[in-house]
Formats: structure tokens, sequence, C-alpha cells
């Protein structure tokens, strides 16, 4: 199932320097990455005008003609607003409703990496296991991880690239021969070194959730994650009989929608067959985060960006995209299924998420997202500073340390004692010990004491590492304290 917007946005930039999560470091950066569950957000933004969206959400669905859309927000925990616009159905036409059920496609995966992950508390299976323990066929089934399906750095060809059902999708095949005819290919890279989007390996690790659970998958969601989370319009495949229900539909060369034949059984299971409405969803994102689903080293786990065998930093977890604004952490995934188009957004920080689900495969929903994603993301007021860029600042001063010579005049008084000349040259010893500096971002800058402080990610040599640069309207560094992520 193909991802979108800002999955879409997150593999267009997978490798680029800003992609990763940064740790909290403390409470100036509460919301940087998370290596726990989060805590209680102690960040708040204005209250969101319901009335406002709601006109928004009108307005974007008659100019982009669509035929139905589903959304709910919710803001500081709480659903604010969960409504039904246009229709689930033309013929007979049916108004969607906010318990109509669409399928989510592949905001799936984070379902099924979590399916996995639960079963990793439970010790019945590893997500350091081989592939060749569930799959021996499969190529170079000694040599990938299950992490590395859920991650999407497995190389093994997706058979779901086309933005439409091809012709061998249109018919009914098993699970198990869809794996068999496209695990068994030569890999589409060396594992590790690539980022790139397959349906395939979350086949793969569907198929290992089911062995080492000794149940469905079906089964497994329902019992572990739909049930606990109050998840009940939610459920894996199409429930048979039940009529609020969207219908797919589809355009071709802008002519009028018209229903679009769904993949054939088989074809999507663990990478997209879930199916739900906004408010379940919701219900599920913040059980997510208030950790009500995962042990925190699990959520680690599924929010964590995967490094690359050349150093790079994806802007994927297991399942779950991972991203910024200026201001906060958003993970988000979307999905895109034969005539649906649906977007997941979490905040974290603001305990908000933004949820659609459009029954027509060209749905444009970009603009509702930005839009609330601005208005449930915090904003703050950072002074302006004199001199250089804080990412160059911050380049600056770590090359500086790894020569072991610094400007002093670009440091305030308390960071010049503290930095005497034994210390820097410990400094130099550490960092050369471990290599050299590199992947230097500025992830987001707060304001604390008058200052900027710029929050940092980069590597040195294979170690992730984080730093919290403070400085003052003049431009000098307060505080630079180089620590592992």
């Amino acid at each position: 199932m193909r991802p979108s917007f800002l999955l879409r946005l997150a593999a267009a930039t997978a490798f680029a320097a800003c992609g990763g999560t940064p740790k909290a470091m403390d409470d100036v950066a509460a919301d940087a990455i998370q290596t726990s569950v989060p805590a209680a957000a102690t960040v708040t933004v204005p209250a969101l005008d319901v009335d406002s969206v709601d006109a928004l959400i009108r307005r974007v669905v008659a100019d982009k003609g669509l035929v139905g859309l589903s959304v709910g927000v919710m803001q500081d925990g709480k659903v604010v607003l969960a409504r039904g616009y246009g229709y689930r159905s033309l013929d007979p036409r049916l108004p969607v409703t906010p318990t109509t059920m669409f399928g989510i496609g592949s905001v799936t995966k984070q379902f099924t990496c979590s399916a996995a992950l639960l079963l990793e508390q439970d010790g019945k299976l590893s997500m350091n296991d081989k592939v060749a323990k569930y799959v021996p066929t499969a190529t170079r089934a000694n040599d990938i991880t299950l992490l590395e399906l859920g991650q999407h750095v497995a190389g093994y060809r997706d058979y779901y690239p086309p933005d439409f059902v091809v012709r061998e999708m249109a018919k009914p095949e098993p699970t198990d021969s869809v794996i068999a005819r496209y695990a068994t290919r030569p890999l589409d890279f060396e594992p590790g070194s690539r980022w790139s989007y397959s349906n395939t390996g979350f086949l793969i690790l569907g198929k290992a959730i089911e062995q080492a659970s000794g149940m469905p998958l079906a089964t497994l969601l329902q019992e572990r994650i739909f049930t606990p989370a109050g998840m009940s319009r939610t459920a894996f495949d199409r429930v048979p009989g039940d009529t609020n229900t969207a219908t797919g539909y589809t355009s071709y060369a802008l002519a009028e929608s018209t229903p679009v034949s769904p993949e054939a059984e088989g074809w999507i299971g663990a990478a997209g067959a879930i199916w739900s409405t906004p408010t379940d969803l919701l219900a599920w994102d913040l059980a997510l985060i208030e950790g009500k689903v995962l042990s925190a080293s699990s959520f680690n786990t599924l929010t964590s960006p995967r490094l690359l065998t050349d150093g790079r930093e994806t802007t994927y977890g297991c399942g779950l995209g991972i991203q910024r604004t200026g201001d906060a952490l958003i993970y988000s995934h979307g999905g895109g299924i034969a005539g649906v188009v649906t977007q997941n957004v979490v905040i974290p920080s603001t305990r908000s998420a933004i949820v659609t689900l459009a029954n027509a495969d060209f749905a444009a929903t970009g603009e509702i997202i930005s839009t609330l994603i601005a208005r449930l993301t915090p904003h703050v007021d950072v002074p302006a500073i004199a001199g250089l860029p804080a990412l160059e600042a911050a380049k600056g001063f770590l090359t500086s340390v790894e020569r072991g010579t610094v400007d002093r005049s670009t440091l305030g008084d308390d960071l010049n004692a503290l930095l005497t000349d034994e210390h820097l040259a410990r400094d130099r010893a550490s960092l050369a010990a471990h290599g050299r500096v590199s992947n230097v971002v500025v992830t987001r800058s707060v304001e604390r004491g008058g200052m900027e402080v710029a929050q940092l990610q980069y590597m040195v040599g294979s170690i992730r590492a984080r730093t919290a640069m403070y400085r003052s309207p003049d431009g000098k560094i307060q505080q630079f304290l180089i620590n592992r992520q």
C-alpha cells in the first residue's frame, strides 16, 4: 500500500540530515525524541476553533470534488471534532457518518509493528530474529531481521508500487504465494544500506507474527490492541454485512468518480488490511503516546529512525514516519489502497492528533492536514541572535573542539571557565576515539532565560550525540555539552 502526504515527504527526504528524532535533554526539550513512552504533555496551544476547521474541510471537499471524507481531531487528549463529509456511497447515495468504516491502508503498518513488539514483550519472538526462522526460502533470509522488515531497509522488492490495482492483484491469491513470488527475487539493495518502501516486507512480518503467536494476525490485533483501546469500529479486513462502510472511488482524466475494484483477497494483509474510523484511530493514538499499548522499550523501537550502514538516518521507525516542524516532533503515516487515501498524524507534545479518511484515490487533503498541524503545534518566540545562524555556530564549535583550539571570544564567561585547556584536550581525545563529527542538524530552537536554545543532533563516528546549545543575544555560546543521544 502506498504512503501519502507526510510519509511521502519523509520518503523524499528520508536521508536528509533533518531525518531522525532528538532525545529529550531537559525541560526545554520536552518534545524532542522519545526514548520512553512520553509523559503527560506540558505544552499547550490555544483551543482549536472547530467552526473554522469545519468550514475549511467543507471548502476543500467542494473544491477538490471529493466523494466522502471523515475527519477526526484530538487536542490535549480530547476529541474535539469527529465528522463525516460527503458520501460513503454514490449509488445509493449514502452520507459519511462519524462511524463509517474506511480501509486505512498503510496506517495498518504501525499496528503490525506494535503487534510484533507486544510478542517480543511476551518473549515469543525477537525483532532481531532472522527472516529465516519464519520464511527460510526468502532471499538472504539469514541476513535480514524482522525489525529491518518493519523499517523498510531489508531490500525486498515491493509488490505494490503503482497507484492502481494491477492485473495480478485483481485475482485472489494466498499471501504465502505473494511472499514466495516477491521475497525470493534478488534484493534491490544490500540490507540496511537504503530505505525503500516495501509492502512485501510487511507480509513477511505478518507471517512471522502469526507463527510466533499461533493465531491469525486479525485475532491478535483484536485481543491485544483493538479491544483494550476501545476501538469498537475497527477490524482487520472489511466486516461482512456492515453497510456503514465506505466504497472506494477513482477518477480517470478528471472524469466523474467511479467505483474502483479493491485488491483481491490475500494481497494486502499485514501491510494494509485494517478498516477503522477517525474516532477509533484517535483512541489508538492517545493510548500509544500515553504508554497504554507498549512498554517504554518497545515504544522507543517503534519511534526510532533507522541508522543506515553509511551513517545516514531515515525518517522512519517501525511502521511509523517521524517528522519535525520547527517546533514539534510528529509521528505520522499515510495510506492508499484502491479508492482510499488516509492520514494519521500525532503530535505528542500537545497530546493532539489528526485523522483523515477519504474514499477517493485522488483525494487531496494536504491543506487540511497542514492547517491543523500548524494550529496544534506549539510555537515559541526565540530571541534574535547576533552573528552566525545556529547550525553554522554549532558546526564551528564542534570543529574547533576536534582541532583542540577554540575561539574563546565566541564563548560566554562561564563556559570559558568550564572549558579549560585540560578539559578541551580531554574532549578532543574523546571525540577522536569515536570518529569524526558529521550530520549536524538543528532539530528545533526554543527560548530559555532570554537565550536561544538550539537543540542539535549529530553523529560522532557511529555514535548518536545531542546538544542543547545556549546562545545569548550577543551571539556568545553560553552552554554546549556533548552527550550521547
